[in-house]
């Protein structure tokens, strides 16, 4: 009887110290979840004009947060919750650098939903050059530690550039060794300066040890912003396009609806792919989208197509919530026109 009290004594004592540990506890695990549904309208400002048709477009987050052991007993049991180990989620990259990386992605699906919308309103506009976003940084690169991802070299030696080519060419021409001064903005709009050497890449070719893509700048009258706050990513380039098309241009999409989205936009004006599509729809349907706006990339496998995988979503949690299929900006537009 004795023995039976100091165990049941102690139980009461090791239980809620283990269920604290289950609770605070990090495993090297990531948790993804739904996550918000958030009104683009409240994000896109243009001088001079003002969106007062009713309804709103959304866009559509999935939650990440690292997981703990009641956590990821959890995700075994919701059909909407997944888990990744660090290397699937970040592909290596540390928690500043993959921060980094999706406001890179945001800005550039904001500026190119700007270039869409404009271009497909038939409106002038001006793509501005601003260097080039660092994207990777070889080991051999002196510059290693010194650059960061999605900083953006403005100037090579003091000469600045019309195109990244211009710039690749330019630096191809320089001797492995010699000294180099970079001048560089970072994502924040804070201005540095880095001095190193020139080295040799694996092409064979002289350059500062870097993989780069184009800063451009869209750049239009009215001036339009868009402010998303703290959401990264590219996922929400379809949904911000269809906003400043229909400021810029006084169409009523909406007809008084409430229509979620998702999918990036690209420059030849397709709507790419993305990742959570099944979390976005339960998202957008608990907020009471009446439409859900979805890459279709036409392949018969749900796990290669958002627009089936939104299907089954939907089907899984019994919604009402209309799930259309789009494959390009103007196919988005002119599906909402009909409708």
């Amino acid at each position: 009887m004795k023995k039976h009290k100091i165990l049941k004594r102690t139980l009461w004592i090791v239980l809620p110290i283990l269920l604290v540990i289950g609770l605070v506890y990090p495993l090297p695990y990531y948790l993804e979840v739904p996550g918000t549904t958030e009104s683009v309208g409240r994000m896109v400002q243009i001088e001079g004009k003002k969106d007062d048709h009713k309804g709103n477009f959304f866009l559509t987050t999935v939650s990440v947060s690292q997981a703990n052991a009641l956590s990821w007993i959890y995700a075994q049991f919701n059909p909407f919750a997944s888990v990744y180990s660090a290397q699937d989620l970040t592909g290596g990259l540390n928690n500043q650098q993959y921060n980094l990386v999706n406001q890179f992605y945001m800005q550039t699906a904001q500026n190119t939903a700007v270039y869409q919308a404009f271009k497909q309103a038939g409106k002038p506009y001006d793509m501005k050059y601003g260097g080039v976003y660092v994207l990777d940084i070889a080991d051999n690169s002196s510059f290693k530690g010194k650059l960061q991802i999605a900083d953006t070299i403005t100037a090579v030696n003091g000469k600045s550039f019309e195109n990244s080519k211009a710039m690749i060419d330019s630096v191809a021409g320089e001797k492995v060794g010699d000294p180099v001064k970079i001048e560089v903005t970072r994502i924040d709009g804070s201005k540095h300066d880095f001095t190193g050497k020139f080295v040799k890449l694996s092409n064979g070719k002289t350059g500062i040890g870097i993989s780069l893509v184009d800063h451009t700048e869209v750049v239009t009258d009215p001036k339009v912003t868009i402010n998303a706050g703290a959401i990264g990513g590219p996922s929400a380039g379809m949904m911000f396009t269809l906003e400043v098309y229909s400021q810029i241009t006084g169409k009523d999409l909406r007809a008084g609806r409430e229509i979620a989205g998702t999918g990036t936009i690209n420059e030849d004006g397709s709507i790419g792919q993305i990742g959570g599509v099944d979390k976005k729809v339960v998202t957008a349907s608990n907020e009471g989208a009446e439409l859900f706006l979805v890459p279709d990339s036409g392949d018969k496998n749900p796990d290669n197509n958002n627009y089936l995988a939104a299907k089954a979503s939907a089907e899984k949690i019994h919604s009402k919530m209309k799930i259309v299929a789009v494959k390009t900006i103007q196919g988005a537009i002119e599906s909402l026109e009909k409708d």
